[in-house]
C-alpha cells in the first residue's frame, strides 16, 4: 500500500514530534541527573533509565562523529519528500517544532556539543551510578 501525500506529511509531522521528545529527554535527563544525583533523587539512578540515556546520548554523538544525520532526519525528510513538501512549504507543527530542534552552525559545533553531552553523562555515571536493581533502592543504599 503506498502513502498518500497527506498521510506522508502527517507522519512526517510525527517523526519530528518525536524526534523533539527524544532531544528533550537527553538534555533533561542529563539536567536531572546532575542536579538529582546530589539531592539524592533515587528515580535519576533508575539502572534501565540511565542506560537508555547513555546509549542515546553515545548513538547521537557517533552520529556526528561519522558526520551522518539522524536516522529521524532522513525518514521525516523523505516523508516530506514524499508528500511533496519542500523546505518553504511546512505544516504548522514542522514549522515551529523545527525551530526547537534545529538551527544554523557549523557542523564542529554540534560534534562538540554531543561530545560534551556525553563525557558529562559518564561524569554523572561515576559520580552517581544507577541502582542495580529495584531491591537497593527500597533499601535506601
Amino acid at each position: 500500500m503506498a502513502l498518500s501525500p497527506a498521510l506522508a506529511a502527517h507522519l512526517a509531522d510525527l517523526v519530528l514530534a518525536l524526534h523533539v521528545a527524544i532531544a528533550a529527554f537527553a538534555v533533561s535527563m542529563l539536567l536531572a541527573v546532575l542536579v538529582g544525583g546530589p539531592r539524592g533523587w533515587r528515580w535519576v539512578r533508575v539502572a534501565w533509565l540511565r542506560w537508555t540515556h547513555l546509549v542515546l546520548l553515545a548513538f547521537v554523538a557517533l552520529q556526528a562523529w561519522l558526520g551522518r544525520l539522524c536516522p529521524l532526519t532522513v525518514w521525516e525528510q523523505l516523508l516530506r519528500r514524499h508528500a511533496g513538501q519542500s523546505v518553504h512549504d511546512v505544516s504548522f507543527v514542522e514549522s515551529w517544532l523545527s525551530r526547537i530542534l534545529f538551527f544554523e552552525a557549523p557542523w564542529w559545533i554540534f560534534v562538540a556539543a554531543y561530545t560534551v553531552l556525553v563525557a558529562l553523562a559518564a561524569l554523572a555515571w561515576r559520580c552517581w551510578p544507577p541502582r542495580r536493581a529495584p531491591t537497593e533502592m527500597s533499601e535506601g543504599r
